[in-house]
């Protein structure tokens, strides 16, 4: 008979293993000596000593889940239990049982981290879905488009949450990117639309200016030239590639009529700059106006010298801006006395500072009133005291007064 701390072997070649409940068979060995079987099967117990210290490392630094975890410590344990090897069965079993407790609170670890993933994951996507359902009602086209796009690439990159969840925010986030497509869409076909009438207004415009291209009834086709120029304004812009082509067309045939017309008017130079003195004794007999003492009169001396300005005709073109711009700065001076007078003029305003004229003066009669029988009871402190807020109310009076002298009342 052989025999060691852990285990021996009776005659009859049994092996058994020493626990804390007694000995247990561990197995029946005929092959060799009672050495050689107590050693075979205290390799077996190394083996599982070596087992279970990969599974501690692979739990310690590895992501095995801990279902995985959980089946390999069973798998072991169940060895254990079945006493096939002799050695300490059980510091074995304790350290499977600290294993077991390693993994549960990993697994409660990875829970709480998975929860907090998840909360995070659902704040990221409801602050997506916020934005996208405010670009949504956005009009700057290209801005937000590629915005959405980003956002769209943003969700893809988190987690999904439960179905639910992630089915109603994923509803409402594709809902505003739909709802925007849907209004950009309308809004190019609506430009589109536009444009589309704008080319075919702009088309019929061009083929009458190319038809009054060869005229020479300089003033009426000029004029009608004037006309077409503001429709083509007032027409939008066609599609790009019709809008260059038909601009060259429309100025083309301007600049036909109007280089004939040139040669014609060179002759007119001497006439022109005989309209440049006259506009100039115009411009000095305005800027007279201002500044504006009497605005009927001066609008209406305004008007006449406008009517004759228009019936002296054109003055040389580098010299137009100058003397128009001195027309000009007469005629805001009227506007601005034009403004200046409404305000004046205004009946609410008026009453607004009458009102707060009369406010004021009933303050400043009672502080008055209030001063002179405090006065009068030999109360000089309280007296000096209302003597100080009726000078403030005073200045503020005699300001609003000044400001109702402005409305003329």
């Amino acid at each position: 008979m052989s025999s060691d701390p852990w285990g021996r072997v009776d005659e009859t070649g049994t092996v058994y293993v020493r626990t804390a409940e007694g000995e247990q068979v561990v197995g029946s060995w005929q092959a060799g000596t009672p050495e050689e079987a107590l050693a075979y099967f205290e390799r077996k117990y190394e083996g599982l000593v070596v087992e279970i210290g990969l599974l501690e490392k692979r739990v310690r630094t590895t992501d095995l889940s801990a279902k995985d975890a959980q089946a390999a410590i069973e798998h072991i344990r169940e060895q254990v239990r079945e006493h096939h090897a002799v050695g300490d069965l059980a510091a074995l079993s304790t350290r499977l049982d600290k294993l077991t407790e390693a993994v549960e609170s990993r697994r409660e670890e990875r829970k709480v981290q998975k929860a907090k993933q998840a909360d995070e994951a659902r704040s990221a996507k409801e602050t997506l879905v916020t934005e996208a359902e405010e670009l949504a009602q956005s009009e700057q086209w290209r801005a937000a488009g590629e915005r959405l796009r980003a956002l769209v690439d943003t969700w893809k990159g988190l987690p999904r949450l439960d179905r639910k969840s992630d089915d109603e925010l994923w509803h409402r986030f594709s809902h505003a990117r739909s709802a925007f497509s849907k209004r950009r869409k309308a809004h190019f076909a609506a430009l589109d639309a536009q444009r589309e009438d704008a080319r075919k207004a702009k088309e019929k415009l061009v083929a009458e200016a190319e038809a009054l291209s060869n005229s020479t009834d300089w003033g009426t086709t000029a004029a009608r030239y004037r006309e077409l120029m503001a429709d083509w304004k007032a027409a939008g812009r066609a599609q790009r590639e019709h809008e260059d082509e038909l601009w060259n067309r429309f100025r083309g045939a301007q600049d036909v009529f109007f280089a004939a017309r040139g040669e014609v008017f060179a002759e007119r130079d001497a006439e022109q700059t005989e309209n440049l003195k006259l506009k100039e004794e115009l411009a000095v007999e305005a800027e007279k106006l201002v500044p504006v003492s009497d605005l009927k009169a001066a609008r209406a001396a305004f008007r006449s010298l406008n009517e004759r300005w228009e019936a002296i005709g054109h003055v040389p073109r580098d010299a137009r801006p100058k003397v128009e711009g001195r027309m000009h700065a007469v005629e805001r001076a009227i506007q601005e006395a034009e403004e200046a007078e409404w305000r004046r003029t205004n009946p609410e305003a008026r009453a607004r500072a009458a009102g707060l004229t009369g406010q004021l003066q009933d303050a400043v009669d009672k502080l008055q009133k209030q001063i002179d029988t405090a006065r009068a009871a030999g109360n000089d402190a309280k007296a000096d005291k209302l003597a100080r807020e009726l000078e403030g109310r005073q200045a503020l009076l005699d300001q609003a007064l000044k400001g109702l002298q402005e409305f003329g009342g």
